[in-house]
């Protein structure tokens, strides 16, 4: 075996029989894109039985076993960058980052440095998982660019595959505070509405019959004129998933360019703070240490900017 090169094993389970092997392995390696799997099964990447199947869309059967070699991450844009970073834990194997607001998690278009990967890569000295690939090395889930908070990085792929596989099976405890227009009623509840890209807005997520399942369980902790905090616990993790869930149900964040429709009132107020994100902070993030078994839990304080907004909302 190459040096670097990690080995991911994947059983088919009845769930997914029947399954394109790509689509299958996507399923079962949630923190690995489809497009990546390709690419390995055509480079011989997949073995079954130590035999190479270079076929993606040849059908699986449950009980069939995948090895997936996953290559080393090989330099790209991702320059380490001496960017300060507020770290809520780190041991050998992961790093629990306190992301704040403005700070992009990964290298995209528009966006190849000043990132938490280029931070991450200065201050672990290159020591990051590789399953997450060339822009990735040891992200296991983000946050929006505009939202701050609690995530985690992973310095090892057994600790990577560990955290994916608590993301998959819903049994990380993420807690949101948000500030967001109006004041709900009931004051708590939940948003079980599938998410996909609108198909009006590709750049926009949106409830579409037929997305992916996302759950959110909200509860108002203060009502204020207009507007309340509440907290946001996730029993799913899609994308913009507090932001298009809580807009649904007519209490967008304030702030929120996209998914937001902030009243006259309001929205002076937030040109006067200079407030331009959505008022979301993930304040709460709890998983066991895919390697010592222990469990961990953090608790982030809301950021000057969303106290500030807090309190002139409250007078």
């Amino acid at each position: 075996m190459d040096r670097g090169v990690s080995i991911v094993e994947a059983s088919i389970t009845p769930a997914t029989d029947g399954w394109r092997l790509d689509r299958a392995l996507a399923e079962l390696l949630p923190d690995m894109s489809r497009e990546r799997l390709k690419t390995l099964i055509a480079a011989g990447q997949v073995t079954l039985n130590g035999r190479e199947w270079r076929d993606s869309a040849k059908k699986a059967a449950a009980g069939q076993v995948f090895a997936v070699a996953i290559p080393p991450p090989t330099p790209l844009h991702n320059e380490a960058q001496d960017i300060p970073l507020v770290i809520a834990y780190e041991d050998d194997d992961l790093i629990v980052i306190d992301k704040p607001a403005g700070l992009v998690v990964h290298p995209a278009a528009g966006n190849f440095d000043g990132t938490l990967v280029n931070a991450l890569l200065h201050h672990c000295a290159g020591n990051l998982s590789g399953i997450g690939g060339v822009a990735r090395p040891g992200i296991v889930h983000r946050i929006d660019k505009d939202t701050s908070g609690l995530m985690i990085a992973a310095k090892t792929d057994r600790a990577h595959e560990g955290l994916a596989r608590q993301f998959h099976d819903h049994s990380i405890d993420r807690r949101y505070k948000a500030i967001v227009g109006g004041i709900p009623r009931p004051p708590s509840g939940t948003v079980d509405a599938p998410l996909a890209r609108s198909p009006q807005n590709r750049k926009k997520i949106a409830i579409v019959e037929g997305g992916k399942r996302a759950v959110t369980h909200f509860s108002t902790i203060k009502t204020l004129r207009a507007a309340a905090l509440i907290e946001c616990r996730l029993e799913t993790g899609r994308t913009h998933q507090v932001r298009v869930h809580m807009a649904s149900i007519g209490h967008a964040l304030l702030g929120d360019p996209v998914y937001g429709r902030t009243k006259q009132a309001q929205k002076s107020l937030l040109d006067t703070l200079g407030f331009r994100r959505q008022a979301l902070h993930a304040a709460h993030l709890g998983f066991i240490h895919p390697v010592k078994s222990i469990a961990l839990a953090f608790e982030s304080e809301m950021p000057a900017d969303m106290q500030e907004l807090f309190t002139q909302l409250d007078v």
